[in-house]
């Protein structure tokens, strides 16, 4: 049966509390993010993601010291991203208790970044984060939290990160954040066929079947979420005994 499929809820960080948007806005608070992922933890949760959405440089410590925090609380690997443009940023989450960190709009504009933290830290530590719209007949990526389009194809960009060293990448549908209508599943397929890294789905959850579509149709590695879990909608537990009894290995 291969690896086994993780389930990774997400908490978006503003302010030093856990929000939740529809399309990346509109959002919504949802509670204290050490307590969230502790919880998540406990109920078997395989790792966690934590993004700084507005990684505004006075909220960076703020940021630095929940990471610390986290760290003290919970005994699965998580990795933490937003406003990581050079080796230091790398350097004090990982310092701070990150297993791994991620990287997007620093990626994008100055693609050496996964170069240099790929080899002073192990490609283990760099996830690339790659927010993407489809729009016009094709898939472009957007930098600052979704708020700018590129002139880079996800396709091409993905296959430049892996060729880079990154570990594994997180990507991110802006079409179906938020909306629970499921995965983007033709465009997680293509990239599990063109890359030779693990691939993260995020963006879409809204029931089982799309995480169980995410994993057969989209052969990701990896499902993302955040609301479903973070309002109650999904229990972990249950999640994984319903992927389990539809054929697909995840630690129970």
């Amino acid at each position: 049966m291969g690896l086994a499929k993780r389930i990774i809820p997400c908490l978006d960080i503003k302010d030093g509390t856990t929000v939740k948007g529809t399309n990346f806005v509109n959002l919504r608070q949802a509670g204290d993010p050490v307590a969230l992922g502790k919880a998540y933890s406990d109920a078997g949760a395989d790792e966690l993601v934590y993004l700084d959405i507005t990684a505004s440089h006075e909220g960076r410590k703020t940021f630095t010291d929940m990471v610390t925090r986290v760290a003290t609380e919970v005994n699965i690997p998580f990795t933490v991203g937003g406003g990581v443009n050079e080796l230091k940023d790398v350097e004090r989450l990982l310092h701070a208790g990150a297993d791994k960190v991620s990287v997007n709009s620093a990626a994008l504009r100055h693609p050496s970044l996964i170069d240099d933290i790929t080899r002073h830290f192990g490609s283990q530590v760099c996830v690339c984060a790659i927010d993407a719209k489809y729009e016009n007949g094709e898939w472009t990526c957007y930098v600052n939290g979704g708020r700018l389009a590129t002139d880079r194809g996800l396709f091409e960009w993905a296959k430049e990160v892996a060729d880079r060293g990154a570990g594994e990448i997180l990507f991110t549908s802006m079409n179906h954040d938020g909306v629970k209508q499921g995965f983007a599943l033709e465009a997680l397929a293509t990239l599990h066929d063109l890359l030779p890294i693990p691939v993260i789905a995020s963006g879409g959850a809204g029931n089982m079947t799309h995480f169980r579509d995410a994993f057969i149709k989209g052969k990701a590695d990896a499902a993302l979420a955040a609301s479903v879990f973070h309002f109650g909608e999904i229990p972990i537990p249950e999640l994984k005994k319903y992927l389990q009894g539809e054929g697909i290995k995840t630690r129970l």
